[in-house]
């Protein structure tokens, strides 16, 4: 399998361990961490060939992922 860029243990290093623990205790922080995992799992499948998509729609998920990944930092920052 392909290393998948863009991983949030990637994006933020120094909060692995928190990340992990707020996954455990904070349901909405769970969900947007899993919502976050699937489109950049898409997007990494668009931009791999895997799943083609067109530009507009990957465009899309490529916006989703930033919000989300916006919204996880905030929330990390915090803490």
């Amino acid at each position: 399998m392909s290393h998948t860029p863009h991983e949030l243990a990637e994006e933020f290093p120094d909060k692995v361990e928190l990340m992990s623990q707020l996954k455990q205790t904070d349901a909405h922080f769970a969900r947007l961490a899993d919502e976050y995992h699937e489109i950049n799992r898409e997007v990494h499948r668009a931009e791999t060939n895997v799943e083609p998509m067109d530009d507009l729609a990957e465009t899309d998920l490529r916006k989703k992922r930033a919000a989300l990944k916006d919204e996880i930092w905030s929330i990390l920052s915090k803490v």
